[in-house]
């Protein structure tokens, strides 16, 4: 055989070998036992114009399974729903941390807010673009059978460093929707009434933050960690006031979201604060 020859043969045989052999699968039989990946849809605001997040989106280091633009409000899948998206980062609800693998990201086109005199001015959400969000999030709830409590905001899984979706986010109108929760009146009442002016101790907010889902410090101390994710929580339940103070309407409606804290404030021996905590009051470093 000719040296020519005998290299093509090489070759012929070496591609076949290459070739992945058919690998046939039966799939008559199907487990019971199974759910979606996703297991959560965090909402986020861009804090900038459509084109620039668009790019950011599709072109830089971060992505998003959808985009919605406000004017007009069209929505835009940027990654299939059954890929990774980098929208979470550093995150973390009810004990799932880095929430890209388990989650589909929202990203709504949207400033935030606009420094003026010093101060953050929040910028409205426009009904149109809810109106979107509240279809694609009912889209989403339903084919990965999730509940409304599975929506939530950027700043509920990274409360240390994000406030995205903002306190103007419209919670209550998406849980009148059937998209997301909120406290019950009667149970938040029945709370102020068992709290009879009194202040829970800090271990009992860090305790009902952990409840409902907040990644939040089990010390029982003044910390900035803690006043984040308090305010977190105002921001999303309480947005009038969100300064991450403990009070009284903060307590009533976690006691409302979270049936073991409620439990808590009906215990003889429930500890209270001494002293309501203000602006003034030392954290501990």
């Amino acid at each position: 055989m000719s040296r020519p020859l005998l290299l093509l043969l090489c070759c012929l045989l070496l591609t076949a070998c290459a070739l992945p052999p058919s690998l046939p699968v039966d799939t008559r039989y199907q487990s019971a036992n199974h759910d979606s990946r996703v297991q959560y849809v965090v909402v986020h605001y861009t804090s900038s114009d459509f084109p620039r997040a668009l790019g950011h989106l599709t072109q830089g280091r971060v992505s998003s399974h959808y985009l919605i633009d406000s004017d007009p409000a069209t929505i835009y899948r940027l990654v299939d729903e059954n890929r990774r998206a980098w929208h979470a980062g550093d995150s973390s609800w009810q004990g799932r941390t880095w929430l890209n693998a388990s989650s589909i990201g929202i990203e709504l086109v949207h400033p935030g807010y606009r420094e003026r005199d010093g101060q953050r001015h929040w910028v409205p959400y426009s009904q149109a673009q809810i109106d979107a969000l509240t279809l694609l999030l009912r889209d989403i709830l339903a084919r990965h059978q999730l509940g409304p409590d599975r929506v939530i905001g950027h700043s509920d899984v990274a409360p240390q460093r994000k406030l995205d979706p903002g306190p103007l986010f419209p919670w209550r109108q998406l849980a009148e929707a059937g998209v997301a929760i909120w406290p019950e009146d009667a149970l938040r009442q029945q709370a102020l009434e068992l709290l009879q002016g009194r202040l829970p101790a800090l271990g009992w907010y860090q305790q009902a933050l952990a409840e409902v889902g907040y990644a939040v410090p089990d010390d029982g101390l003044w910390t900035p960690a803690t006043r984040n994710v308090l305010a977190a929580f105002q921001m999303r339940f309480r947005p009038d006031d969100h300064r991450g103070l403990p009070d009284a309407d903060t307590a009533a409606l976690l006691a409302a979201l979270a049936p073991a804290a409620r439990e808590a404030l009906q215990q003889p021996l429930q500890v209270w604060l001494v002293e309501p905590i203000t602006e003034q009051t030392r954290m501990v470093d």
